[in-house]
C-alpha cells in the first residue's frame, strides 16, 4: 500500500498545471466542462486543449488523488477575494517592484498589452471592415501598435485612396499621447475585441479536433487509441469533428473540380470569407477566369459576414464533400496536384 502510494505521489508530481488541469477536464461530466470553457479566453482554451490532446492515460488512483487535492485545497478557503492590491502583494513576492508596477499599470489600463497581440492575430479581412470606419490617423495609430504582417495584410483591404493616406500618416506618426491611446484601446476592446472574443470561442471538443489535425499521423493514432479507451463517445465525437473546411484546401484538382460543380456559389462565397487565403487561392485556381471572377465579385458584396453564417456555410460544403467521398465521387485524403481542368 505504502508502494503505491509512493507511486501516485511521483506521478502526480510530473503533471504540470496545464496537464492537471486537463485531467480534472475529462473527469467532469460534458455539459459542466463546457460551462467552464466558455469562461477561457482564446488563449487558456488552446494551452487547455494542446494538454488534454496530450494526456495520455492517467491511472484512476492518481486521478481520485488530484481531484481530492484540488477539493482539499478549495475547501481551504472561506471565500476569494481579487483585488489590485491583492495581485500586487503576490506579485511582489517573486517579482522586482518595477516589474510589478509595469503589470498593475497594464492592469488599471482599459484592457493591457495583451489586447493589441489579440488583434494581430484576427481576420485581418475582418479587421479592414471594421477600421473603414474610423479615421485615418486612428488606423494609423493601430496599424502602428500591431505585428506589421497583419497591418500590411490589413491596408491591402483597405480602400486605395484611405490606404495611401493612412501610409502617409504613418511615416510621419509621431509619439502618441497615452490618453488618445487608452481611448483608441477601450473603443476597440468594446466594439471589436470583446465582440470577436465571443464569436470566437469553440466548444472543446472542436478545439481537440482542431489539435489533432496538426499531429503527425503516429500521434494523432496513439492520442485516439488512449482517448478511446478512456471515453469511446469522446474519441467519436473527435473523430468526426476532424475533417475540417481548411481540409478541402489538400483536395487533388479532379476532387476540388468536382465539388465546385456540386456547392452552391453563394454559399462558397460565404463560406471562403472566413478562410485562409491558401484556401480561396486553391478554389479560385481551379475555376475559369469567368468563374473565379464572379466569385470574388460576390464575396465583395457581402461585405462582412457574421461569423456564425460563415461556419453554417463552411459545415454544409463540408457535409456535401463527405457525401461524394462516400459514393467515391471525389478522395478527401488525396493531395496530389493532377489534372489542369477549370470549371465553369
Amino acid at each position: 500500500m505504502e508502494n503505491e502510494l509512493q507511486g501516485i505521489m511521483e506521478e502526480k508530481s510530473t503533471f504540470s498545471g496545464s496537464e492537471r488541469a486537463a485531467i480534472m477536464m475529462f473527469s467532469l461530466p460534458e455539459e459542466q466542462a463546457q460551462k467552464i470553457f466558455k469562461y477561457l479566453d482564446l488563449v487558456e482554451v488552446k494551452d487547455l486543449s494542446q494538454a488534454m490532446a496530450s494526456l495520455g492515460t492517467v491511472n484512476a488512483q492518481t486521478v481520485e488523488s488530484l481531484c481530492a487535492e484540488f477539493v482539499n485545497e478549495i475547501a481551504s478557503y472561506s471565500s476569494l477575494v481579487g483585488t489590485i492590491e491583492s495581485t500586487r502583494r503576490l506579485l511582489s513576492k517573486f517579482m522586482s517592484p518595477d516589474e510589478v508596477d509595469r503589470i498593475i499599470e497594464d492592469i488599471r489600463g482599459p484592457t493591457g498589452r495583451n489586447m493589441w497581440d489579440k488583434l494581430s492575430s484576427v481576420d485581418e479581412e475582418m479587421l479592414a471592415g471594421y477600421l473603414k470606419n474610423e479615421s485615418p490617423q486612428t488606423i494609423a495609430v493601430i496599424l502602428s501598435r500591431i505585428r506589421a504582417e497583419t497591418s500590411a495584410k490589413v491596408l491591402s483591404y483597405l480602400p486605395e485612396a484611405m490606404a495611401d493616406d493612412v501610409v502617409m500618416r504613418l511615416l510621419r506618426l509621431d509619439t502618441v499621447r497615452r490618453e488618445v491611446l487608452e481611448e483608441i484601446e477601450s473603443s476597440l476592446h468594446k466594439e471589436f475585441i470583446s465582440t470577436l472574443g465571443r464569436s470566437l470561442k469553440k466548444d472543446p471538443y472542436e478545439m481537440v479536433a482542431e489539435v489533432f489535425n496538426n499531429l503527425d499521423r503516429a500521434s494523432e493514432t496513439r492520442l485516439l487509441n488512449n482517448l478511446e479507451q478512456k471515453k469511446p463517445e469522446i474519441a467519436e465525437k473527435i473523430r468526426n469533428l476532424m475533417f475540417t473546411f481548411e481540409d478541402l484546401g489538400q483536395l487533388d484538382k479532379t476532387s476540388i473540380i468536382a465539388l465546385l460543380r456540386s456547392v452552391d456559389r453563394s454559399k462558397l462565397a460565404i463560406a471562403l470569407k472566413g478562410t485562409q487565403e491558401r484556401i480561396k487561392d486553391k478554389f479560385l485556381k481551379n475555376m475559369s477566369e469567368r468563374s473565379s471572377k464572379l466569385l470574388l465579385d460576390e464575396m465583395n458584396v457581402l461585405g462582412l459576414v457574421r461569423l456564425k453564417d460563415v461556419e453554417k456555410a463552411q459545415n454544409e460544403i463540408i457535409a456535401v464533400a463527405k457525401d461524394m467521398a462516400a459514393r467515391n465521387e471525389i478522395n478527401i485524403f488525396n493531395n496530389s496536384e493532377n489534372g489542369d481542368q477549370l470549371v465553369e
